[in-house]
């Protein structure tokens, strides 16, 4: 991972792309440096993705709530202020809204 200077981010200059899930749709607005990505992510109301993953993540919930659903079963409902971490390839998971989230999310190379 390389050295990154300081950097301001005005993420209403970030375009979002759009993500379908298997049903509702994610939008990202996504910055990658060397060994590091961070994006906004929102997911509509309806949304559950349509993959489950295996990657390492930090994911912090700005507005609405979702459920982390991991794959043996257990399901984390977050709310505005909460945090999830978890490295690379130790729980398979994927993300559900019922009514609609906002994320920051941050993942890498530090992750693994």
């Amino acid at each position: 991972m390389a050295n990154i200077n300081f950097t301001t981010i005005d993420w209403d200059n970030i375009t979002k792309t759009v993500h379908a899930g298997e049903t509702g749709t994610g939008f990202w607005q996504t910055l990658q440096f060397d060994g590091l990505r961070m994006r906004i992510v929102e997911y509509s109301q309806g949304y559950l993705a349509d993959h489950w993953c295996k990657k390492g993540h930090i994911v912090h919930c700005l507005e609405g709530e979702f459920v982390s659903e991991l794959h043996k079963g257990e399901k984390f409902t977050l709310v505005r202020g909460m945090t999830y971490v978890v490295s690379d390839e130790l729980s398979t998971h994927r993300s559900i809204s019922e009514k609609g989230v906002k994320l920051l999310i941050i993942d890498g190379d530090f992750l693994k």
